[in-house]
């Protein structure tokens, strides 16, 4: 479920749920209106998986592995 999905970055990221719509699709009541039972479209579930992913990806290029 997407928002399950979401819910597990923003932990990750410790980003806000107004962050994250608004980066991911301009929407920073997106998260909010989501708990809240709405459905997004397949084309915006994909754009929100492509955010989810590419933020992660560039996150983990820029972390700096300590031993």
């Amino acid at each position: 479920m997407l928002i399950c999905q979401i819910e597990r970055f923003l932990r990750t990221t410790r980003m806000s749920r107004t962050k994250f719509g608004r980066l991911s699709v301009g929407d920073p009541r997106l998260v909010s209106d989501l708990r809240n039972g709405r459905e997004p479209r397949a084309a915006m579930t994909k754009r929100i998986e492509g955010f989810m992913t590419g933020y992660l990806a560039a996150t983990a290029e820029n972390t700096i592995h300590v031993r």
